[in-house]
């Protein structure tokens, strides 16, 4: 399905009333790089083979890079077809109600006089992008390599608010773990522990692609890189590390908390059984002097004499509360 479609020149947008045509026309590789030509950014979202293929044959794109857009389950790459980039993007977005991440999938194909964004999933709708873009005329003479760019600027950044929103998440968890209230459970940590590797899954595979990108040498024909391009993208790749090492120090952080709140649930239990068995303890001194002489044989000493009754009652009281008293002095009670 097609989300949005528009050609750029000299910083401005105009609307397409012939996709074939602007196809044709933007699949044309410019004999001059450096150059700010007419170029087409087409939005597509959850597109099928049969829908992706007049897009494909106009513009050249690489079977295999076909492939993996139409087909999605891709990992996070930066890959080169010819004159072509095929980039791919995990977008994540956060569910403060449910503290709970969404992945989605953002590939982009990248040419001299195109730009085509695949989007798989809810997440990772670029209107925002477009706008900003649209507003922007020096991002637009760059050409397809700014909208790339203001995309993948775009995707960290989401990453880098999810990192906040999480270490949020991780430190309040840590404080119920921590706390005297028994209000933490294992399925909660485990729950944030896996939101936690989705977004290591979906960041951590950028940066090597990304960190040859921004350390080349700036002679690749189809995707140079110049000063501020350079610039914008040591910042986002900047931003993604931190991203990256901040997730993984979560994970690390939060199998502590779960083996301390296993731990603290054993030594729970182990107090309750404590205080079971010292209860139980108690209970069984009358218990065992009731039943002794509620046998009623009829020779027993006690049971015709005037103070046994009140005897007994005193005896079983005594030794329940010295019981009691050595059992709250060793920390059973």
């Amino acid at each position: 399905m097609i989300v949005d479609v528009a050609t750029y020149r000299d910083g401005s947008r105009r609307d397409v009333p012939d996709l074939a045509e602007a196809l044709r026309r933007c699949g044309e590789p410019t004999l001059d790089p450096s150059s700010a030509p007419e170029f087409l950014w087409l939005e597509l979202e959850d597109p099928t083979a049969e829908e992706f293929t007049d897009v494909a044959r106009a513009l050249g794109l690489h079977r295999l890079a076909v492939e993996d857009a139409v087909t999605g389950h891709q990992r996070p790459k930066i890959e080169t077809y010819g004159h072509t980039v095929f980039v791919v993007l995990k977008v994540l977005e956060y569910f403060d109600d449910t503290s709970r991440v969404e992945t989605g999938e953002l590939m982009a194909f990248v040419g001299d006089r195109f730009v085509v964004t695949v989007r798989r999933g809810e997440a990772g709708a670029l209107a925002g992008v477009r706008r900003a873009v649209e507003a922007d005329p020096r991002r637009l003479e760059r050409g397809p390599r700014g909208v790339l760019h203001a995309v993948m600027e775009h995707v960290v950044a989401g990453y880098t608010a999810i990192d906040a929103e999480l270490e949020q998440d991780v430190e309040e968890m840590e404080e119920q773990v921590f706390s005297p209230s028994r209000s933490s459970d294992a399925e909660r940590i485990y729950s944030l522990k896996r939101e936690v590797l989705e977004v290591r899954r979906g960041a951590f595979p950028l940066v090597a692609p990304l960190t040859r990108l921004v350390d080349a040498d700036g002679t690749e024909p189809v995707h140079p890189l110049d000063d501020q391009a350079r610039f914008v993208l040591r910042d986002v790749l900047d931003n993604l590390v931190r991203t990256v090492e901040h997730v993984e120090s979560y994970d690390r952080l939060l199998t502590d908390i779960l083996n301390a709140h296993l731990a603290q649930v054993s030594v729970r239990q182990n107090d309750d059984a404590r205080k079971i068995s010292a209860w139980a303890a108690i209970a069984a001194v009358p218990t065992l002097v009731a039943g002794v002489y509620g046998m009623n044989f009829e020779h027993m000493p006690e049971l015709s004499w005037r103070f046994g009754y009140p005897l007994c009652l005193l005896l079983m009281a005594g030794i329940c509360l010295g019981l009691h008293r050595q059992f709250k002095r060793s920390g059973w009670l």
